[in-house]
């Protein structure tokens, strides 16, 4: 009985000396957009992220605004760590408390981030890009060089616009009377002398490619980047950045979210996708623009609608509206367009 005792003793004590398998981390959450948007993330962040890291990195995918109202939701006890999303619907994240406000020694990479990248001190740029003209020249008789153009009678019936966020072309109509976003209201007139153009509306990106692909909106106020898409895929589209006013630039940025339990490893992770090497893989798989002003861009991007390579060409080349407006405006904008240019 005595060597039984014994035996059992000496057992466990065996077994509270061998080494335990270490436990994994606990992933990270990222909220961003399904599609290409989620694969690239975890392609050229995520993974190299966690390879470097040892921290594995989950997904939650959705809408921008679908995404916000989960957030609103689960405010008390976040489901995500982190959230991409677009600089101006970040204002309403921020207005409702949702972003925490970021250690800036622990994302040293923000350094070298262009100005107009910083955002907020709750959130970052990630990448650039622009919404411009994009057409279809084998099916066009006349080359469009400016916004001016879209006006053009021999469009009539062939302009796609995004219906989901209309502030492009409300703010391009009042820049060229003379306004910007915060006096819109000059553009209104302007834009209704639009409608005998526009062919359809859309919603998604997927939607806005399938309308150029099958020629029904052979002209579209497009994501550049979804533009360049098109191009690789072998289709006869020109995205442009027009004479007169240039494209309106659209930064995507990403943030902690308050609440978190991760928030060392969520900074981590930004402070990686703000790298140099991290940033020139966005580029050449997004096409879009670099935030840090160290990466390099492929010769054949440059100059192109949406990327900037330098402080100059940020001021320059892309008109970056009032986030703030625009976050407060936005549902005033859609329902002003819904009722007076996308009904009959």
């Amino acid at each position: 009985m005595a060597w039984r005792v014994l035996t059992a003793w000496f057992s466990l004590a065996l077994l509270l000396a061998a080494p335990w398998p270490a436990r994994a981390a606990d992933p990270l959450v990222v909220s961003v957009w399904g599609g290409n948007w989620k694969d690239t993330v975890e392609k050229v962040v995520a993974k190299p992220f966690t390879a470097k890291t040892g921290i594995p990195v989950e997904f939650e995918v959705g809408g921008t605004l679908d995404r916000l109202a989960k957030a609103r939701v689960s405010k008390a006890a976040p489901l995500v760590d982190i959230t991409f999303t677009t600089s101006h619907v970040g204002r309403l994240y921020m207005s409702d408390g949702l972003f925490e406000k970021l250690d800036m020694a622990k994302i040293p990479n923000a350094r070298d981030l262009a100005r107009e990248a910083i955002r907020s001190d709750r959130h970052l740029g990630v990448w650039a890009y622009v919404y411009t003209i994009a057409y279809r020249p084998d099916l066009l008789r006349t080359e469009i060089k400016r916004w001016a153009d879209l006006w053009d009678p021999q469009l009539k019936s062939k302009l796609g616009l995004p219906d989901f966020d209309p502030s492009h072309i409300i703010t391009i109509a009042a820049l060229l009377e003379g306004g910007n976003e915060k006096d819109w209201q000059k553009g209104q007139a302007r834009l209704k002398r639009l409608k005998p153009n526009v062919a359809a509306f859309f919603s998604t990106d997927a939607r806005s490619q399938d309308l150029m692909k099958t020629g029904e909106a052979p002209v579209q106020v497009m994501l550049s980047i979804n533009g360049f898409h098109l191009i690789d895929q072998g289709l006869n589209v020109k995205v442009i950045t027009p004479a007169d006013r240039p494209g309106i630039v659209g930064i995507d940025t990403v943030a902690v979210m308050a609440g978190t339990k991760k928030s060392a490893a969520a900074h981590e992770f930004i402070n990686f996708a703000l790298s140099r090497e991290v940033q020139e893989q966005l580029v050449a798989t997004f096409k879009a623009g670099p935030t840090n002003l160290k990466a390099a861009v492929p010769a054949k991007l440059r100059g192109q609608p949406g990327v900037f390579t330098s402080p100059a060409e940020w001021k320059e080349r892309g008109y970056i509206m009032d986030d703030e407006v625009r976050a407060k405006t936005l549902a005033a904008w859609k329902e002003w367009f819904n009722a007076n240019i996308v009904a009959k």
